[in-house]
């Protein structure tokens, strides 16, 4: 799992259209908040989607990009934003699954998907890591206005 306070890792990840989405091509532009979703039925999951929905007006206004990377294939992922009308780009692996490029995989009798969330600042900054393997505690939205927060302040600083 990535550390707060590192360097954002080079991420290549690809969008429901094909296009590669890439966190360097964000730098100097926006912070990128990704959630990522254990899988696209869980309830769990796609209530934490809402909340980020409610919630995009206030993160645009901070200047913070969002998107939601999920664990199954281009065209899952497409038939699943367009039924939930999810507003955000999502996002899916090239080679494995985006969970697996930031180390939010665990192998526990198997491999097992977690959910979490990542914050990176506009100059490629992880500012906010958070990962759990119950969807439950996947969503830390205290810590991710915390850290959005930062970002306001670093700005007026």
């Amino acid at each position: 799992m990535l550390e707060t306070g590192s360097p954002a890792p080079e991420v290549v990840l690809e969008n429901t259209d094909g296009q590669a989405v890439r966190l360097s091509d964000h730098r100097g532009n926006h912070a990128v908040l990704i959630y990522f979703m254990r899988s696209t039925s869980c309830p769990v999951c796609n209530r934490h989607v809402q909340d980020l929905v409610r919630c995009r007006d206030e993160l645009a206004a901070d200047g913070v990009q969002v998107f939601v990377a999920v664990p199954e294939d281009r065209q899952e992922a497409a038939a699943w934003k367009a039924r939930r009308g999810v507003p955000f780009p999502v996002l899916i692996g090239r080679r494995g699954t985006p969970h697996e490029m930031i180390g939010l995989s665990r192998k526990v009798f198997g491999a097992l998907q977690q959910s979490g969330s990542i914050l990176i600042d506009s100059q490629g900054v992880v500012r906010h890591a958070h990962g759990a393997t119950m969807p439950t505690s996947g969503y830390d939205k205290k810590g991710i206005i915390a850290a959005v927060q930062g970002l306001r302040a670093g700005a007026s600083g």
